[in-house]
């Protein structure tokens, strides 16, 4: 298991997708994070595919 640069708990945004709203990183392993969205429900990304954004706005 390799590191991830997220952290269970850390906000974050999908850059593509605005309208998932804020999401909350669930689980971080390596370059796969699950990440509950407010409005896309819980959703496993790729972060050597998209790069989320964290969240300066909480």
């Amino acid at each position: 298991m390799s590191r991830s640069e997220y952290e269970p708990g850390q906000y974050v945004r999908h850059p593509q997708k605005p309208e998932w709203g804020l999401g909350q990183v669930q689980t971080a392993i390596g370059h796969r994070v699950t990440v509950m969205f407010e409005n896309a429900g819980k959703v496993l990304i790729d972060t050597s595919v998209v790069r989320l954004e964290p969240a300066a706005d909480i």
